[in-house]
Order: structure tokens, then sequence, then C-alpha cells
């Protein structure tokens, strides 16, 4: 080869090192042009889709080798055989590890799952905690694997979070970004664990994102459908739940009856959440006054799980066997009716325990009894105009997951994806928008809402309301130094008549202060445990902070609307 095509080909290589280079520099600095976040989105797409792929994996590894039997899909089933100590100590040892796990790896002792994810995308640019991530998915899989009566589909999510808070810290993704991102990796996670990536696109939307912006639609179903692929790929095209081959709905006549389904599921979701809400209090009053270890609280969560499944196995575990039986129409009215019952116990033993887990799963097997025994009293007071009882299983599985997640389009297109039925999409839709309807006014719009909501950050009444708690007192006033700072002499006469800001304070303390006091500023200081006098730091003027607020609801507005 001859030096001068030596020499252009060396300086090819150079050029193109120099290239890769420079991109991964604006890449880290100033976030990824469009195409390259589409690439981006694709990748966190497969990662959330194996995430969910193994998640799952791990929970049937566990129930397995714990309960011994080759078959998960019918564990309660195998469980009838079992010898009773075993069907009690198999949780509550699930339990206690469980316990250990989040005792060591999280600062509360709590799980994290989706309400964690909604807060990261409102408050913190999409980012979610890893470690503490990571510790949650390992202790619901262990929930989950010994029998605990919640859902995987709640720990996923946060899981696939946790990829793209990964990733947002790589690239030093902004608050746009940041929250796409973690609306792709939400978007792949619920496909892959349901097989229904247009439900789990609109899903990322609904409930993470809370948005329908168009900027984030494409990235979000490039995620989607990369998720389904790897439950495809393991799973082949089969759905979660065996459905009948025929629904039929007699138009007109019977569509009354599924309002008073959708009214009768909303009731029944504001149950089930609040028990869970309830579960949790009194847990966190018994643990106080006894001053119980926190990793005790899941095992006797677990060890009270192991009593009830002595009697009433349906309840160990993620249910899917029983809501299949549900929505078959194979359980007779009182079945229905005590399993539902039942159910709800467990899942507030299990969430009030602090075992770990979501809501997914148990929100579709309740639907399903309590819509499954709505339908066997209907169709025996008017057989004649009346379908099927699994269309109202499904309408119930649907109505009820819909008020719990907050969720009602995706949640009505899983069922639509699920059985391709219009005619069951109809009915789905009569008794969702009832039961969201009526359960968003009982509480705080969804259970996750509400979760947030009781940690005092109003997430569910809209930016308008969260957003001031996002700005503290001393990242928003002025320091001495700033040309038209305040007085200090000044500032230490309205310390001395008490008026004045802790510096960690946040706008939705100051503006009520200033509103009160009509003042134009306030001091911010800096307060010390002991008796020493507070470090005056500055002042916060009130038109600075609305200020702040006002550009803060430009930019969700701007992006909700991009």
């Amino acid at each position: 080869m001859t030096e001068p095509a030596r020499s252009f080909l060396s300086q090819q290589m150079t050029l193109a090192v120099t290239s890769c280079r420079d991109g991964w520099r604006v890449l880290r600095h100033k976030g990824p042009g469009k195409i390259t976040f589409w690439f981006i989105a694709l990748l966190i797409g497969i990662a959330a889709g194996f995430a969910a792929l193994f998640f799952r994996k791990g929970i049937y590894f566990l129930q397995t080798n714990l309960y011994g039997t080759d078959d998960v899909q019918h564990l309660h089933s195998f469980i009838i055989g079992l010898e009773w100590y075993w069907i009690i100590l198999i949780p509550t040892f699930g339990g206690l590890v469980s316990g250990l796990i989040l005792h060591r790896f999280t600062p509360d002792a709590r799980a994290r799952s989706v309400a964690d994810v909604i807060e990261g995308a409102a408050l913190h640019d999409g980012r979610v905690e890893t470690r503490a991530g990571l510790a949650s998915a390992l202790a619901s899989m262990v929930t989950l694997g010994t029998g605990g009566s919640s859902g995987r589909e709640g720990p996923v999510v946060h899981l696939a979070a946790v990829i793209s808070t990964w990733v947002n810290r790589r690239i030093n993704a902004d608050g746009i970004t940041g929250r796409d991102l973690l609306g792709c990796a939400v978007a792949a996670a619920v496909s892959a664990s349901f097989n229904a990536p247009i439900a789990g696109a609109l899903f990322a939307l609904e409930v993470v994102l809370r948005h329908f912006a168009v900027h984030a639609f494409a990235p979000i179903v490039i995620a989607s459908v990369a998720g389904t692929v790897i439950n495809r790929i393991e799973f082949g095209g089969v759905t979660e739940f065996k459905l009948p081959t025929v629904t039929e709905l007699q138009f007109y006549v019977e569509l009354p009856a599924f309002l008073l389904l959708g009214l009768t599921c909303g009731l029944v979701a504001v149950v089930l959440m609040r028990a869970i809400f309830w579960a949790d209090d009194i847990g966190n009053h018994i643990q106080a006054r006894t001053r119980l270890p926190r990793y005790f609280r899941p095992m006797l969560a677990g060890a009270m799980l192991g009593v009830i499944a002595l009697w009433f196995p349906h309840i160990i575990g993620v249910g899917y066997e029983t809501t299949s039986l549900a929505l078959t129409g194979e359980l007779a009215l009182h079945e229905a009716t005590v399993f539902a019952v039942l159910k709800v116990l467990a899942v507030a033993i299990t969430l009030g325990g602090r075992m770990g887990g979501g809501m997914f799963s148990p929100s579709l097997m309740v639907g399903a009894l309590v819509g499954l025994a709505f339908g066997l009293v209907a169709t025996g007071v008017m057989p004649d105009v009346s379908g099927s009882t699994s269309l109202y299983a499904l309408a119930g599985m649907g109505a009820v997951a819909a008020a719990v997640l907050g969720a009602p389009i995706s949640t009505t297109l899983i069922v639509f994806e699920l059985t391709g039925d219009w005619q069951t999409g109809l009915a789905v839709m009569v008794a969702v928008s009832m039961s969201t309807a009526l359960s968003s006014n009982l509480v705080d719009r969804s259970f996750f809402l509400t979760q947030i909501e009781r940690r005092g950050i109003h997430l569910a009444a809209g930016p308008q309301a969260y957003l001031l708690a996002m700005f503290t007192a001393a990242k928003t006033m002025r320091t001495f130094d700033h040309p038209r700072a305040a007085d200090p002499d000044r500032c230490w006469e309205m310390i001395g008549e008490g008026q004045y800001l802790d510096g960690a304070a946040t706008l939705e303390t100051a503006i009520p202060v200033f509103e009160k006091t009509g003042m134009p500023f306030l001091p911010v200081v800096t307060l010390s445990a002991d008796a020493a006098p507070p470090e005056l730091l500055g002042a916060l003027f009130h038109v600075d902070a609305l200020n702040a607020y006002n550009r803060a609801l430009a930019a969700t507005a701007a992006e909700e609307h991009s």
C-alpha cells in the first residue's frame, strides 16, 4: 500500500475516533438527539423486557423449589396437599428474608413500587432510588416466591425505572428526556408482563407521566414493542389468562347491568385501597407501641398469610389460577364472594405488613371474582336477557383494576388485547367509566396517588399544587450580594418579630405566609438544633417566589403540549 493511501486511512480512522468522542461528549452534556434518543429508548425497552422476564423467572424458581411444584400456574391446587406446617413456614420465612433485605438496604424498610416511580417522574426529573429500588425488587421477588399475596407488575415497573435512572445519569439527561426514558422503561415492563404493547405504552403515559405529549409517544411505543418481543420470544403469543372463546352481550337491554357492575366495582376498589391503608396504619401503630424490629413486621404478616392459607390456599401468590377460574365461570357464587373478601384481607396483610409487591394482579383477581359474583346474580335474576357470566367477570376485572390504578384507558385496552372482542370491550368501557368516576371521588384519584398524598405530596391535585414543594427558600432567595437584596438590619428586626423562614422550607410553606402578612420579603435563616441564634442567609421576595412558580408551571405546560 502506498504512503498516501496509508495517510488517508490514518486520517479517516483519527476522524472516526474523534467523532465518536465528540458524540459521547455531546450526549453526556447536552442530551441525545432525536434519532439517538429513539435508539436509547429501544435499548431501555429491551433491558426492561429482560428485567421483567428475569423477575418472573425468579418467582417461578422460588415457588418451584420451596413448594416443590412443577406447575406454578396451579400453585394453590398443589398447596392443598402439603403438610400444614410448610404452608405456614414458607411465607413466614419469606417475610423474614424480605424484611431483612428492606431493613438493610432501604432507609425506611419500605418496598418501592409504582407510586415512587410516579413521584420520580413528577419531582425528580425521571429518577428513582437505585439502591432501594434494587433491594425492593429482590424483596418483592422473595415475597411473591414464598406466597405473598400481591402482584409482580409493581416491582417490575420500579425495577425498569431503576434501569432508566442509570441511563439518565450516564447521559446527563434533562427533566423532559429523563421522564420520557422513564416512560419507555415502564411501558416495556408492563408490555413484557402482560404481552400487551398498546396498553403498556398508554399505561406509561396515563399513569406515570400523566400526560399524552406527542414527543413522548414514538419512543415509548418503540420501547413497549421491544418489551413485548422479549415476552413473546420466551412465552410465545399466548395471553396471561385462558379466556372464554365466545362472549355474548344482549345489547341495550344488558348495558344497565354493566353500569351497576361498574358502581359495585368502584366501591369494592375503594374498600380494597382503604383496607391496605388501614392495615399499614395499624402496623405502624403496633410497631411503635411494641418497638418491634422492622424486619419482624413482614415475618408476622407472612405467618398470618400462612394461617389463612391452611383453609384458603387461593390467597397465596399472585393468584392467576383463581383469576382464570373466575374468568371462565368455574366458581360458584359463594366461592367467588368468599375468595374476593379473603383476597382483600390477604392483600391488606401483605402490603400493610411491608412485604412488598404490587397492586395490579390483586386488583385483577378481586375484580374478576366480584364480576363473576355479580354476573351469577344478574343472569339468575334475568336469564332470558343476560349473556355469559364470564363477560361480567371480564368487565369486573377491568373495572376494579382501572379504579385502583387510576388507568381507565390502558386497563380497557388490556382487556381488548386479551380478548380481541369489541363487544367485550364495550361492556368493559361501561363498567370502567362508572367505577373510576365513583372511586376517584372517594380517594385521591387512585391507589398510587393516595399513597403519595399520605406522604404529604399533592400530586393528585395537579402541578399547581405540587410544584410549590419543589423549590426551597434557600434556593429561591436573594443573598446579600444581590443588587436588589433586602436590608440586613430590617431582616434582623423581622427575625426578632418571628417573621422568617427556615432555609429548608418550601414555597408551599412560604406563599401562605406572604399572603397572610403582606410582606414583600421574608428573611431566610438556618436554624440549629441547639439554642444557638439563627444564621441569616438572605431574603425570599414574594415576587421571586411567584416568578419561580410561574416558570415551573409554564415549563410543565410546554412539556405536556409538545
